[in-house]
């Protein structure tokens, strides 16, 4: 390869690279890269968590945004604390009541598989993108 040909490939690479960041900016993944659904244990793994009450939380935030659900009851946590792979709160509801008392989770207008079901406050949306996020 002659050195035409490497500055040829250079400012190729450069332009896709620029089209690349463009696409970027904003924070949205485009289609193709985003690809994979992230999961619920690479998700607790973007954050910096010191309680039970706050993986509670953070994996509500998860089943809202990344699975889609209105609203969540327990079974719903239980599952996606097993898709994690952590361990189960000793007593969920009382992990969930903790967040209700801060003012991160609220009831949900009505039941779900005829369970208590409850969804995000927008405090509680921002807590977790916001002050959750791990220090890096």
């Amino acid at each position: 390869m002659n050195a035409e040909e490497i500055e040829r490939l250079l400012r190729d690479h450069e332009s896709r690279l620029s089209a690349l960041e463009k696409r970027f900016e904003g924070g949205a993944l485009p289609a193709a890269v985003a690809g994979k659904k992230q999961s619920a244990k690479e998700f607790l793994l973007t954050k910096s968590l010191s309680s039970e009450t706050q993986k509670v939380l953070d994996l509500a935030y998860f089943a809202e945004r990344e699975d889609g659900l209105a609203s969540f009851n327990v079974s719903d946590l239980e599952a996606i604390f097993r898709a994690a792979r952590e361990k189960l709160p000793k007593n969920m509801n009382d992990a969930v009541n903790k967040n209700v008392a801060r003012g991160f989770i609220m009831e949900a207008a009505e039941k779900k598989d005829s369970k208590k079901a409850w969804q995000l406050t927008s405090t509680g949306e921002r807590f977790v993108e916001e002050e959750m996020a791990r220090a890096q």
